[in-house]
């Protein structure tokens, strides 16, 4: 998706059953955001993005958007959105009014589709 290692922020940490785990955070803003989307969006099919337009009110909590990536698919160089054996990612945009959450990811959605 066109972002560097040392874009991230790397935290190590220990699961339940002392399994490592490791979480990425990075903050792009801007035009690398926005190229980021378009990355995102085109390396999806046409129905998972209109399957996350689909669950959007159960995949947003503030101004975040919720989605997993299937591990192994990623690791090949595949965008499968995926419930099992994933990868968690939070997309934060800043919305001042909450309501208006849902209408915003639509949008961005819908625009770099």
């Amino acid at each position: 998706l066109e972002l560097k290692e040392e874009d991230f922020a790397i935290n190590e940490t220990v699961g339940h059953f002392d399994n490592p785990i490791m979480m990425l955070n990075t903050k792009i803003v801007k035009k690398q955001a926005q190229n980021f989307m378009k990355k995102l969006c085109k390396s999806l099919s046409a129905n998972q993005i209109n399957e996350l337009i689909g669950e959007i009110e159960e995949r947003t909590v503030d101004s975040r958007f919720h989605m997993r990536l299937n591990k192994q698919e990623l690791i090949k160089g595949n965008l499968i959105v995926s419930k099992k054996d994933t990868i968690k990612m939070k997309i934060h945009t800043p919305i001042y009014n909450k309501k208006d959450t849902i209408k915003t990811f639509t949008e961005i959605f819908q625009n770099v589709n």
